[in-house]
């Protein structure tokens, strides 16, 4: 039976336009992308200010004890650096390919078959989206379409918070300087 992944990325799109705060919004997208997927697993994890580093954003079905295995440094990581290039990776078994960081965890939390994305804003990523099977399991075209067009989407909307933020920053600045210039 094939998935309806138009209607799931409806879904993904809906979840995005609920909320403008940014923690609700990731953790949305990784459960609906995983669900859509029939996977048991998402993370969002997105680049910190230096580019060395993957933080964890968002994540369903993981323990937390996996979400605790370890940084994702870009450098050590393989799998991530590719991602970040600007491909989508699918990985047959994650437990045996040399470029997946964390092989001895994604085993011990049952994770085999692993399909990431990466999260592209103006041409540049800032992090990327990833589902795990805990059966190993080849990626459809349909699935790494549905997969791209997610992180495209996610990555707008993560954007777009970010800009909303700096923007009620600077108001928040321009408020107190502009109250503070009517006191003197």
């Amino acid at each position: 039976m094939a998935k309806d992944y138009f209607r799931a990325l409806r879904d993904v799109a809906l979840v995005i336009n609920s909320s403008l705060e940014p923690r609700e919004v990731l953790q949305k997208i990784a459960e609906q992308t995983a669900t859509a997927m029939g996977c048991r697993a998402s993370t969002i994890r997105l680049l910190d200010t230096t580019g060395h580093f993957l933080l964890p954003s968002a994540a369903f079905g993981l323990s937390s004890s996996y979400m605790r295995k370890g940084s994702v440094e870009v450098k050590r990581s393989g799998l991530d650096s590719e991602v970040l290039s600007g491909k989508t990776i699918p990985l047959k078994d994650a437990t045996s390919d040399g470029r997946f960081q964390y092989p001895d965890s994604a085993k011990a939390e049952g994770l085999v078959s692993v399909l990431s994305s990466p999260l592209m804003a103006n041409g540049k990523a800032i992090g990327l989206i990833r589902v795990y099977s805990e059966v190993e399991r080849e990626f459809s075209d349909e699935e790494i379409d549905f997969m791209e067009a997610v992180a495209a989407v996610s990555a707008l909307a993560i954007e777009n918070s970010r800009l909303h933020e700096a923007l009620r920053n600077n108001y928040e600045l321009m408020s107190k300087h502009a109250y503070s210039v009517y006191e003197d």
